[in-house]
């Protein structure tokens, strides 16, 4: 298909599901060749399921849900959910936006893959999902605190966990992030060679000793 008919299908079903959903669907567009569709949080179980089983539709996977967060935003959090279809070959991204005290309905009930999904969202940026069977972190650590993914979360300041091979245990440590330390030239090769490469002194000893006998 060529690029134009894609971009054509996409808006076409772009207004098939805002006039399906026209109370839930708050923005809809075809964006580098992707069909991005935000709807009203508390309508996200409603508008997956629709977008499920409607003949039009059939987008029977979810690829994946993902957060992003946007800081200075009142709600600063979006949840990303990529769906595909392959019986019609195609593919959608829907988005809710919410803030860190409001949960987001889980999907679970409408694809079981959710489940793991919303629990390393909630991990990782600390989105709530209300009605989800087991939600608790995913990737973290055992008491680790805050949320890695927030944009304000600190570079320094935690602890990070390693396995001890003296003490025979896992240990807390400070995290300690050696990055910082570096230092960069920013030069090319050509312009941050060194006249004398390190090596080359000692062949300049053995020729100066040569000279001296």
């Amino acid at each position: 298909m060529r690029a134009r008919d894609m971009t054509e299908a996409l808006q076409d079903l772009a207004d098939y599901v805002r006039a399906a959903l026209p109370e839930d669907v708050r923005a809809a567009e075809v964006k580098l060749g992707e069909l991005i569709v935000t709807v009203r949080r508390e309508t996200i179980v409603k508008a997956l399921t629709f977008l499920r089983d409607d003949t039009n539709c059939r987008f029977k996977m979810l690829v994946d849900i993902c957060g992003v967060d946007y800081p200075e935003r009142d709600e600063r959090f979006e949840v990303v959910y990529n769906l595909l279809s392959l019986t019609h070959n195609q593919r959608i991204r829907i988005k809710v936006t919410t803030d860190e005290t409001t949960p987001v309905p889980s999907v679970t009930g409408v694809f079981s893959a959710a489940g793991w999904a919303e629990r390393e969202a909630w991990d990782l940026y600390g989105i709530l999902f209300s009605d989800h069977p087991d939600l608790r972190r995913i990737l973290t650590d055992y008491g680790f605190e805050g949320h890695p993914l927030r944009k304000d979360f600190p570079l320094t300041g935690y602890v990070e966990v390693r396995y001890d091979d003296e003490q025979k245990r896992v240990v807390y440590e400070p995290v300690k992030l050696t990055q910082e330390f570096r230092t960069f030239d920013f030069l090319s090769p050509w312009e941050g060679i060194q006249e004398v490469l390190p090596g080359d002194e000692k062949a300049e000893d053995d020729e100066k000793a040569e000279d001296d006998a």
